[in-house]
């Protein structure tokens, strides 16, 4: 009797998927907190590693309520991911403790070096939500277990994706108009291998490269390469303070790194639209594994290119020996540029999903007393992460036009991927 009071009082039994696709999103909004936290607060690891960390826990909390969704949950394939643990359909699961378990279990394992006071605060978020929680022991139990287990699946899943050698010995090829390392730390090439990672969803960089620069190599003061790189040192000279404050809204290191801030978006989006729990896991999940993807594809191209990068012509070609960059170069290699291609393809899956929300002002940075940024809408923030690295002084306007184009396909292509099997459109999942 108390079993089946507890499906009744708060209905979430496996069956009834409309109600768990309505929970309130209080419980992963919590831990979309926490993990933006966790991100700002990890040192030692290169910036777009952390699109690891958002894209396996956006699919892990996807997963521990998706059986809870049954004909809402989109029959989605995650690339590589076989034998992914299932709940029984003849066992009552409460999915908002699936998903508090699910979360708290994905976070240890992707932070194992978070300060004490951070893992301490996982442990009592975890705590602290399941508290609230008053339905039957033995479904919290098994809710749990679930939870438990899937992050454990998707967390031996990701181990096998191959960043852990994309930071292999590399040499970098010497040669006039390529890469070399920049001042002031002229560190080492940074993930020269992040390109050969195994993409989220199969077929998501399908016809996405970026291709060749547009420019060919050129010292010749007439030429379209220097024209192009002057351009960069003209901006540098002329800043206006929107422009500078552009450039700094986007620097995102230190801070709570570029997958954080698009993190911080999504968390705002969902919080602007009120998104459910169903749909708001979906998002998390979703743009996270665009951003990913998207990652991949240009840090690919980068290393294929491996084309100069402003300070260095500025400095050795136009004799301008002392210039530097508002923001320190990434060491890396300029074209494309990886704001721009992940930045766009975390914008298409949001307009994909809420459509035209109006205009959104992006509170990421009032911890640090900036004023928030507003824009007209959602793809307009991707546009505005990528010209500021002109005004940054990091990468030139063809490099940005070449990302955004790059991060339109790959969310495109993860859009229709992931809806190619399913009936559902802008879903209310």
């Amino acid at each position: 009797m108390l079993i089946l009071f507890s499906c009744t009082k708060h209905e979430a039994g496996p069956r009834d998927s409309k109600s768990v696709s309505n929970y309130p999103n209080s419980v992963l909004d919590k831990w979309i907190v926490l993990q933006a936290r966790l991100m700002k607060n990890t040192t030692g690891l290169p910036n777009v590693a952390f699109a690891r960390h958002y894209a396996y826990s956006g699919i892990t909390a996807y997963e521990s309520i998706a059986p809870g969704l049954n004909d809402d949950a989109l029959n989605i394939h995650w690339n590589g991911l076989s034998g992914l643990p299932e709940a029984d359909k003849w066992k009552l699961y409460f999915w908002p403790e699936s998903l508090n378990s699910a979360m708290a279990a994905i976070n240890r394992k992707f932070f194992p070096k978070a300060s004490p006071a951070d893992s301490m605060a996982i442990d009592s978020l975890e705590s602290a939500i399941k508290a609230s929680f008053t339905e039957n022991p033995l479904i919290l139990q098994l809710s749990k277990q679930f939870g438990t287990s899937i992050a454990d699946a998707i967390f031996s899943w990701a181990e096998t994706d191959g960043y852990k050698h994309a930071s292999d010995p590399y040499t970098a090829p010497i040669g006039t108009g390529l890469w070399t390392p920049t001042p002031p730390a002229f560190a080492n090439a940074s993930t020269p291998y992040w390109g050969n990672l195994r993409p989220i969803i199969a077929g998501s960089l399908s016809h996405a490269p970026a291709g060749a620069p547009p420019f060919p190599y050129s010292t010749d003061p007439t030429s379209n390469f220097f024209k192009m790189v002057n351009r960069v040192y003209d901006a540098s000279q002329t800043l206006t303070p929107d422009q500078t404050a552009m450039a700094l809204w986007w620097r995102d290191i230190p801070g709570v790194t570029s997958p954080g801030h698009w993190l911080s978006i999504v968390h705002q989006v969902l919080q602007q639209t009120n998104a459910r729990l169903g749909k708001s896991a979906l998002t998390y999940a979703l743009a996270g594994a665009a951003l990913n993807d998207a990652a991949i594809a240009v840090f690919k191209d980068k290393y294929v290119y491996n084309q100069v990068r402003p300070i260095t012509y500025i400095r050795g070609v136009m004799g301008f020996t002392t210039w530097n960059s508002l923001l320190t170069t990434p060491a890396h290699p300029e074209y494309p540029s990886a704001h721009s291609s992940i930045s766009a393809a975390s914008a298409v899956i949001l307009n994909d999903i809420f459509g035209n929300i109006g205009s959104f002002t992006d509170h990421t940075y009032d911890y640090l007393g900036w004023a928030p940024r507003t824009f007209p809408s959602l793809k307009a923030i991707a546009i505005d992460a990528g010209n500021s690295r002109v005004y940054a002084g990091i990468h030139y306007q063809p490099s940005i036009d070449s990302g955004l184009l790059q991060g339109n396909k790959i969310g495109n292509n993860m859009w229709r991927l992931t809806h190619q099997n399913s009936g559902n459109s802008k879903s209310d999942e």
